[in-house]
């Protein structure tokens, strides 16, 4: 099975709908300039992105890639600090492990009135998540989002969640229905591989998880495309094409 999301239907509506609400309004009222300076030095602009983000847990960064819509390799145009995070290395399994995801996801909701302010859902349970729980319930509302609190989520800051919901809905407003979250435990470089299947040798199956992401960071961090990720129904292992 292939990996979906929710999808949006983009046009007017949503767009209006959104900038109706008094957090979304304020954010465009303080960031718009700025952002648009930020891509016009690229050559981009608002009304023709799209995004993709990919997380660090270890490093604490979230990563902000851009393209424009007839492209297909993005480029990178910020990072943004994670100010808090919970749980320690490793997968999401269960409602209430404390435990942010990883694996391949999409946002699939926009909540301007989130008690964090402003919240980007991410699709947390995939199908994967699912196969692999062992309890029976897996958890569900991870998001990314503002303040500087957490059980699961990856908060960034009301100031740069402002920025990022943005980026999110001009993306999605430019037809964008399935905007790409990749999460990773760390950066799969040769100092932290060492280090983390030294740390969690006796945990097999986390390695052998950990394998499968790194053939799609490896993949992604190569080409910076967009990466084509199904799930194996018989045991919820990644397949990155």
């Amino acid at each position: 099975m292939m990996l979906t999301a929710t999808s949006f239907v983009a046009g007017s509506d949503f767009l209006s709908g959104q900038k109706k609400n008094p957090r979304v309004a304020k954010a465009y009222k303080e960031k718009h300039d700025l952002l648009s300076s930020r891509l016009k030095e690229m050559n981009l602009s608002l009304d023709n992105i799209q995004i993709l983000l990919v997380a660090y847990k270890n490093e604490k960064q979230l990563e902000l890639y851009v393209k424009q819509k007839q492209e297909t390799r993005y480029r990178k145009l910020t990072t943004y600090a994670i100010c808090r995070t919970s749980g320690e290395p490793g997968p999401k399994r269960s409602q209430g492990d404390l435990q942010i995801p990883e694996g391949f996801y999409f946002l699939d909701k926009f909540n301007p009135c989130s008690d964090y302010y402003l919240s980007l859902g991410i699709s947390y349970p995939n199908a994967s998540d699912r196969i692999l729980c062992k309890s029976g319930n897996p958890g569900g509302d991870i998001y990314i989002h503002g303040e500087c609190v957490t059980i699961g989520c990856m908060p960034i800051t009301n100031d740069k969640i402002q920025e990022l919901y943005i980026y999110a809905i001009q993306a999605k407003e430019n037809g964008q229905n399935n905007i790409p979250v990749y999460i990773f435990p760390f950066r799969f470089t040769d100092s932290n591989l060492s280090k983390f299947r030294e740390q969690y040798k006796a945990d097999k199956t986390l390695l052998e998880f950990w394998n499968d992401l790194k053939t799609g960071y490896d993949k992604f961090t190569r080409n910076l495309s967009e990466l084509k990720v199904r799930v194996d129904p018989a045991n919820g292992k990644y397949r990155v094409q």
